[in-house]
């Protein structure tokens, strides 16, 4: 051999965060696809941090950290609301496994002005 290692590649389990052993994976893969998704609607309406924080009622400082991935600090009901302030719905499905027909969905919309 030539003294090299030999590299292993591992498929993901598809939640980064349980690759990497992290506690609460489920929580944070959850909390990030909120973020992205408010990172989405912030690009995509043009607006500062600034004017981001001022939709959601926090500060720019902590809109930054929450876009940097640093999120920990915020409850998955606070990031859904968040996204409720930008007007979209929220909807939680409740069902158990292997009947998808009894499914319950709660929807947490935006309130009504």
């Amino acid at each position: 051999m030539s003294g090299k290692a030999k590299e292993v590649v591992r498929r993901g389990s598809g939640n980064i965060f349980a690759d990497l052993g992290m506690a609460d994976a489920e929580t944070h893969l959850l909390k990030a696809r909120l973020v992205s998704r408010l990172q989405s609607l912030i690009e995509g309406r043009g607006l500062t941090q600034a004017q981001a924080a001022e939709v959601m009622g926090i500060g720019q400082p902590d809109v930054s950290r929450m876009l940097r991935g640093q999120f920990r600090d915020f409850s998955v009901e606070r990031l859904m609301r968040f996204l409720t302030a930008f007007g979209c719905d929220v909807d939680i499905v409740i069902q158990e496994k292997g009947k998808k027909a009894k499914a319950e969905t709660i929807r947490l919309a935006p309130a009504a002005e």
